[in-house]
């Protein structure tokens, strides 16, 4: 297994060199099709987020392994404000930002796994996976 892949988010261009980084990780792992963009659609909600929210943070992108499944894993951290009512926030159309609120619930639905923790104060961290289809 590979080290993981940092990219520092600070910038727009950030968002973009994250998404395309998670793509060709996603199709060395054995995605294709619609699901690279899904992954590619996930780490865009995140990474905007970090923008949005927190102004600085990172994307980790690895290769995930469990038994006989391989995957792609994304963590997101900052440390921003932090999410003072996350299932609030994993709700759809809820919005502190002005946006249409889809950012972590829609990238939810895009992953297979997804779990937040967030303090108030310190910062967000969010793990997302997705596991090729046999």
């Amino acid at each position: 297994m590979s080290d993981p892949q940092r990219i520092a988010i600070v910038r727009d261009a950030d968002i973009v060199m994250a998404r395309q980084a998670g793509r060709e990780l996603a199709a060395l792992v054995g995605f294709k099709g619609s699901d690279l963009a899904l992954i590619a659609t996930a780490i865009s909600e995140i990474a905007r987020n970090i923008l949005v929210y927190a102004q600085r943070g990172e994307i980790e992108l690895s290769v995930a392994e469990e038994g006989e499944r391989r995957g792609i894993a994304v963590v997101a951290r900052d440390q921003g404000p932090g999410i003072a009512n996350v299932e609030q926030a994993m709700r759809d159309g809820f919005s502190t930002g002005g946006s249409l609120g889809l950012g972590l619930p829609g990238a939810r639905r895009l992953m297979d796994e997804f779990e937040i923790e967030s303090q108030v104060g310190v910062g967000t961290t969010v793990r997302m996976r997705k596991w090729v289809r046999r």
